[in-house]
């Protein structure tokens, strides 16, 4: 079986798309800004996709950085926060920070990553509770 179903299911498009973490263990955030322009990314939770019951959710104490198309990755730590600030070098064009679906606080399934610049997120949804086929897998932005 491929990884996709099996171990993970990625949301390609995902600045500011709320996904649905009941179904997996965690989701990986991906994210790049070309041009050493530096971003803000801010992680927001909610009880729904509609974005019910909305807020920061600030869990963030770990992500990576490196210049995005295959550097090494350098981990940042910081105080726990809703937010990652990447600067403006080339070495933080590329941001990855991990979600478990464990920090979510009771009631609340769905999670958002938005960029405050013009960076791209990706989502991967990871650790699947159920595994199907690419072709059976539910959309996790509903």
């Amino acid at each position: 079986m491929e990884a996709l179903g099996r171990l993970v299911h990625p949301v390609a498009i995902a600045d500011a798309v709320y996904v649905n973490l009941k179904n997996y263990g965690g989701v990986t955030f991906s994210c790049y800004l070309a041009g050493a322009a530096g971003d803000t990314y801010t992680l927001t939770e909610a009880k729904d996709a509609a974005g019910t019951g909305a807020q920061v959710l600030a869990t963030i104490t770990r992500y990576h950085t490196s210049n995005g198309v295959g550097g090494v990755w350098t981990l940042n730590t910081q105080a726990a926060a809703s937010t990652v600030v990447t600067t403006a070098v080339t070495a933080q064009n590329g941001m990855v920070v991990e979600v478990e679906q464990a920090e979510l606080s009771d009631t609340y399934k769905y999670v958002k990553l938005t960029s405050t610049g013009a960076g791209l997120v990706h989502a991967i949804l990871r650790d699947l509770v159920v595994q199907r086929k690419p072709a059976n897998l539910a959309s996790p932005v509903v």
